[in-house]
């Protein structure tokens, strides 16, 4: 029920952010993306800084970007939200960017995996129900700057913490706390790349580094 409420949050939120679109003059829509930019950079740092693997965290995003890379994620994720705004979007240029910024924004942190993890295990999910009113909240004002996207990133929602949920009790004992605390470093690392294309400083293929969550563990014990 966590992730279903996080999900239909998001819509809500995206709703009324794509609905009072029109009524935002675009200088207050450029100024809640700066707004959500300047959040994520210390909220990304806070989360980094919890690492205490450092060459763990240098080779697993370095070589998770080149695995991205060379399969295509950021493409694939793209060609996927332009599919997706063929058939329902009437917007252009921002469906992809906000289908993309809003899954890798909802997706990626220890409020995910921890919160689908208690979700799963079958205890009350008062952190997804926390990330729920955070979610909703971020979605109002990134619809009203990116549109139809953001709504629709609720799908990724579904299918991430979904998938945590229903097989919490097989993956459990592998998220230890100290994979957990390298794997929100890792995430931390991504969201200071979201921040800097939210503030247009750099674009930056965040969904290309994805592997890096998955490689830290790995990393982890080899660099003990």
């Amino acid at each position: 029920m966590g992730t279903i409420f996080n999900a239909i949050a998001v819509i809500i939120g995206g709703t009324i952010g794509t609905i009072f679109k029109e009524k935002i003059p675009s200088s207050l829509q450029k100024l809640l993306m700066d707004a959500l930019g300047l959040i994520c950079l210390p909220l990304g740092m806070e989360m980094a800084i919890k690492g205490e693997k450092f060459l763990a965290l240098v080779f697993s995003t370095v070589i998770g970007g080149i695995i991205g890379e060379l399969i295509g994620i950021h493409e694939g994720l793209e060609k996927f939200s332009n599919m997706i705004e063929r058939r329902f979007a009437k917007e252009k240029n921002t469906f992809a960017k906000g289908f993309l910024t809003a899954t890798l924004l909802y997706c990626i942190g220890p409020m995910t995996i921890m919160g689908s993890l208690q979700d799963g295990l079958g205890q009350s999910p008062q952190i997804l129900y926390t990330k729920s009113l955070l979610d909703g909240t971020a979605s109002i004002a990134l619809a009203s700057a990116l549109g139809l996207g953001v709504i629709f990133s609720a799908i990724s929602v579904l299918v991430v913490q979904g998938s945590i949920t229903l097989f919490a009790k097989f993956i459990s004992t592998f998220f230890t706390d100290i994979i957990v605390q390298e794997m929100t470093a890792v995430g931390g690392v991504l969201i200071l790349g979201i921040a800097l294309n939210l503030l247009n400083i750099k674009q930056i293929k965040v969904a290309n580094l994805l592997p890096a969550l998955f490689l830290i563990p790995i990393f982890i014990h080899i660099f003990p």
